[in-house]
């Protein structure tokens, strides 16, 4: 198979979808990889090292999709990238359809095969190509919402993890999944008073045998959380329902209730945002004001350290990448149901059943199409 690795042109992304490793692995398995010049620059990684693992170099974006019978990205195709698309090629990558209903319909014209790492999904409900993304976005969390709770930034003044004779911030994480987990942890290494909520007990009974003094759980509903958020200063969001909108925890009303110059940190935007106001934002343009909240959103926080998460999610893609490679999508996803499950779209027809409810589209399940 021919696998193409375009340099991503999403505003801020310096991440790249395959290492050279990577690339060595599947020209053993007598695959040609095809890559963009320049696109490991971002994470550190040059065309020589490329080239000397056995990729082919090439100069333009056309080339790679035009070659390619896979394609193999990091983030979701931008508008320039849609005419490039070709129907029955495989277009494997964050897609996150359910936010964004323009890319989930060009690319349902565009008939393409959609296998999207986020809804990869093992039978014991672990997402094995979202957890490196998440838990490096959870990390990130804390460290910007300690910088945008800085007065110069908008936010309150309010140190994290406070000094002695002062109490720290406190610290609201909604969600504990890893995402949560992670900025949980982070938050609480740095000296926060910490409640982290999620509706799931069990999640929270087993958070308690690893969290620190430091950190509460707190059962979530509207009333827990409404009460939680008026006394935080900062707000993690880290909600995840796999391929659905995320939940619009956080109204207007309750967003009202919140401090003035609290941040809030939304990690769920790649799924829409928890904030009733929550849109997507840029490294260079991360924050919003709304209801006196400072609203961080940045869609690609993990853009930020491309290195580091080039590596993370490149150890978990490759094993899916090769078997799609080497048995070819349909009977991949025939033999792996997890592979199965991050399949959303083939030849126009939606096969992922909250992708086609979050906008009424027509559900077709993935086995009439197999």
């Amino acid at each position: 198979m021919v696998i193409g690795v375009p340099k991503e042109i999403k505003r801020q992304e310096y991440r790249v979808a395959m290492t050279p490793a990577g690339v060595r692995e599947l020209t053993r398995h007598g695959h040609k990889v095809i890559v963009q010049r320049t696109a490991g620059l971002g994470a550190g990684l040059t065309d020589e090292d490329y080239a000397g693992a056995g990729a082919e170099l090439v100069d333009s974006l056309e080339e790679v999709y035009e070659r390619a019978e896979m394609i193999v990205k990091v983030k979701e195709p931008q508008p320039e990238e849609f005419p490039l698309l070709r129907e029955g090629q495989v277009l494997f990558t964050y897609l996150h359809l359910a936010a964004d209903e323009n890319l989930t319909r060009a690319l349902i014209e565009r008939k393409i095969v959609g296998i999207a790492y986020e809804t990869v999904e093992t039978d014991d409900g672990f997402l094995p190509l979202l957890a490196p993304m998440s838990e490096i976005a959870g990390k990130m969390a804390p460290q910007e919402g300690a910088k945008y709770l800085e007065k110069p930034f908008g936010g309150l003044g309010v140190l994290l993890g406070g000094v002695p004779g002062v109490p720290p911030a406190k610290v609201v994480v909604i969600g504990a999944g890893s995402v949560g987990m992670s900025a949980t942890m982070v938050a609480a290494g740095m000296g926060a008073d910490v409640t982290l909520m999620d509706i799931n007990v069990q999640k929270m009974r087993l958070a308690e045998e690893i969290i620190p003094a430091n950190v509460k759980t707190l059962f979530s509903t509207e009333y827990t959380l409404r009460e939680a958020v008026k006394n935080a200063d900062l707000v993690i969001g880290a909600v995840l329902r796999p391929g659905a909108r995320a939940p619009k925890l956080l109204t207007k009303d309750i967003l009202a209730g919140m401090k003035e110059g609290a941040v809030l940190v939304d990690v769920s935007i790649d799924q829409g945002g928890i904030s009733e106001f929550s849109r997507p934002t840029t490294h260079d343009n991360p924050v919003f004001v709304a209801e006196g909240v400072v609203h961080y959103c940045v869609a690609n926080m993990p853009g930020a350290v491309p290195r580091t998460s080039t590596f993370a999610l490149t150890n978990s893609t490759l094993s899916y990448v090769i078997k799609l490679a080497d048995l070819g999508w349909k009977e991949a996803v025939r033999q792996d149901k997890a592979l199965a499950r991050g399949v959303n779209l083939v030849f126009g027809k939606v096969t992922h059943k909250a992708v086609a409810e979050a906008f009424g589209l027509e559900y077709t399940p993935l086995e009439e199409v197999l």
